[in-house]
C-alpha cells in the first residue's frame, strides 16, 4: 500500500517538532519520494543520527507503506533562512 506525500510530511512534522519538510514525488507514482528535512533537533547530530530521527518519526512505514525514500537532512538551512 502506497503512502501519499501529505501523510509522509505529516508523520515527519509530528515526529520532529519544528521541522521544515519538503517532499518530492520522484517518479510521479506515489511510491518513490525524496524528503528534505531541516530541523533544530538535528544540530550537533551526525547525518546517520539525523536519518535515524526521521525513520523513527515514520514509525516503520519504510518498507511497508513506503517503498523508496531518499533523505536529505540538515540543521544548517535554519540558520541561513532566519
Amino acid at each position: 500500500m502506497a503512502m501519499d506525500k501529505h501523510t509522509l510530511e505529516k508523520l515527519i512534522r509530528d515526529g520532529i517538532p519544528g521541522a521544515q519538510v519538503r517532499i518530492d514525488d520522484l517518479r510521479g507514482d506515489g511510491d518513490h519520494y525524496a524528503a528534505h528535512v531541516t530541523a533544530p533537533a538535528f544540530r550537533g547530530l551526525s547525518r546517520i543520527q539525523q536519518h535515524q530521527l526521521v525513520y523513527a518519526a515514520l514509525k516503520g512505514a519504510v518498507g511497508r507503506d513506503l517503498h523508496a525514500l531518499s533523505l536529505h537532512t540538515s540543521a544548517d538551512d535554519l540558520v541561513k533562512t532566519q
